[in-house]
């Protein structure tokens, strides 16, 4: 099981330093695909070898999903009570997450040639027209982005209050190494959380208009940072940031806390 999640780890943090690569390439001005799981998909596929390079991030994601339920199941055997609960559903979530990028790599291996870009709406925009079109939709899409917007926030308070440091073994911890694996945890985790509250807020505003098309996914948020005063600088950052969470998980692959 550890060298799954490892494996499943380095599969992980290559797809945010994809994104990573492709946000700063937006910042700069210089991107042409989605930054995005997916299109950090086309871009690997884009690379010698790319097809199976896909396919080992699709079989990583994978692994990470069986870790995920299997905690999910019988994980946590040391809580009781409301924290167990909270864990098992976290276990859950982040399976779906996984499960999500898993499929984004399949889809793109299976695609022709592999690097053929989609089209059309986003899953995003999909989800958020479905939620729209059911009885009380606006009030379902805005509990969906006060959700995401809880899990960024989490995410920030994650980052700053050093609790990533758990998922660290003693010796990832200590010495140089140690502090600069906890120092790219610390600012992967407030980067991404930023960006997943942005995520969030999209979500409202889609709720708020009554329009599916509002709403988006990562890249979607990225774009509407870069649209604010001082946008690349602050995109630009935030890229940095995803980046340093994709190399914080070789370090955590390498000294795997579980």
């Amino acid at each position: 099981m550890d060298r799954a999640v490892r494996a499943g780890l380095v599969a992980y943090g290559v797809v945010h330093l994809l994104i990573g690569w492709l946000a700063l390439q937006l910042a700069l001005g210089e991107s042409e695909g989605k930054a995005s799981s997916t299109g950090a998909m086309h871009q690997l596929a884009q690379q010698p070898f790319g097809q199976v390079l896909i396919w080992l991030v699709a079989v990583g994601m994978l692994l990470l999903v069986v870790w995920r339920v299997l905690e999910a199941i019988g994980g946590h055997r040391e809580e009781d009570g409301a924290d167990l609960w909270r864990k098992r559903a976290a276990d859950v979530l982040k399976a779906v997450l996984y499960g999500a990028i898993g499929v984004s790599a399949v889809t793109v291996a299976t695609s022709s040639g592999g690097g053929g870009k989609s089209g059309g709406r986003s899953s995003s925009e999909k989800a958020s027209a479905e939620l729209l079109s059911m009885p009380g939709g606006q009030f379902l899409v805005g509990g969906v982005g006060l959700a995401i917007i809880a899990y960024g926030a989490w995410s920030i308070w994650k980052g700053f209050s050093d609790k990533h440091a758990k998922h660290l073994k003693a010796e990832g911890k200590t010495g140089d190494a140690g502090r600069a694996y906890l120092m790219l945890g610390k600012l992967g985790y407030i980067s991404k959380g930023i960006a997943i509250c942005v995520i969030g807020g999209l979500f409202i505003y889609a709720a708020a208009t009554h329009d599916a098309d509002k709403s988006g996914g990562l890249d979607a948020a990225l774009q509407k940072v870069l649209q604010q005063p001082f946008g690349p600088f602050l995109l630009g950052a935030i890229a940095v940031g995803i980046i340093c969470y994709g190399l914080f998980c070789f370090a955590r692959a390498r000294h795997l806390s579980r």
